[in-house]
C-alpha cells in the first residue's frame, strides 16, 4: 500500500515522503496513529501542491534571513557595564543585553538565538564574538565590545 507520511517515522521515512508499506502496517498502525494518509490520486495532488507552496514560502524566509545576516555582519555592539580595577565585569554580559543593544540599532533578534563563542556569558572587558542563529543553516557573527563605565 502506498502512503504519504505526515511525520517522521523511524526506519521508514521522513515527513512528506511517499512510501510503500504492507497493508496491515498502514491500516492498523500508521493511519490510525495519524502518522500517514493513504496515497490516493487526489491526496498526491494535494501533497504536491503543499510541497510547492512550502518551497516558495521557505525561499522567501531564507531570503529575508540572508538579508538580516548581511545587516548583522556589518553591525558592532558596544555594551557599557561596571567593571573592577583589573578589567573583570561585575556580574556578566549575557545574550539578553546583546539582544537589547541590537534592538536599539533596529535589528530584532531573539535572545535565545545568540550564543557566545566561549559558550558562557562575557565576564571580561574587550571584544568578543557572538554567533546569531537566524534560520536553520544561516548564522551571523557579530563583535560585542564590553567597556567599563566612566
Amino acid at each position: 500500500m502506498e502512503i504519504i507520511l505526515k511525520q517522521d517515522v523511524p526506519n521508514l521515512g521522513l515527513k512528506d515522503d511517499v512510501v510503500n508499506v504492507r497493508n496491515g502496517y498502514a491500516t492498523n498502525y500508521l493511519i490510525p496513529q495519524g502518522m500517514a494518509i493513504m496515497a490516493t490520486s487526489s491526496a498526491k495532488k494535494m501533497h504536491q501542491e503543499n510541497i510547492r507552496q512550502r518551497a516558495h514560502k521557505e525561499a522567501q524566509v531564507r531570503d529575508e534571513a540572508q538579508a538580516l545576516a548581511t545587516k548583522l555582519a556589518a553591525c558592532q555592539v558596544r555594551i557599557t557595564t561596571k567593571v573592577s580595577s583589573n578589567g573583570k565585569v561585575f556580574g556578566s554580559v549575557n545574550n539578553i543585553q546583546v539582544a537589547e543593544a541590537l534592538a536599539a540599532q533596529g535589528l530584532e533578534v531573539d535572545r535565545r538565538n545568540i550564543a557566545f563563542t566561549g559558550g558562557e556569558a562575557l565576564k571580561e572587558v574587550g571584544v568578543h564574538e557572538a554567533v546569531i542563529k537566524i534560520y536553520r543553516d544561516i548564522t551571523a557573527t557579530i563583535n560585542v565590545e564590553v567597556v567599563g563605565e566612566e
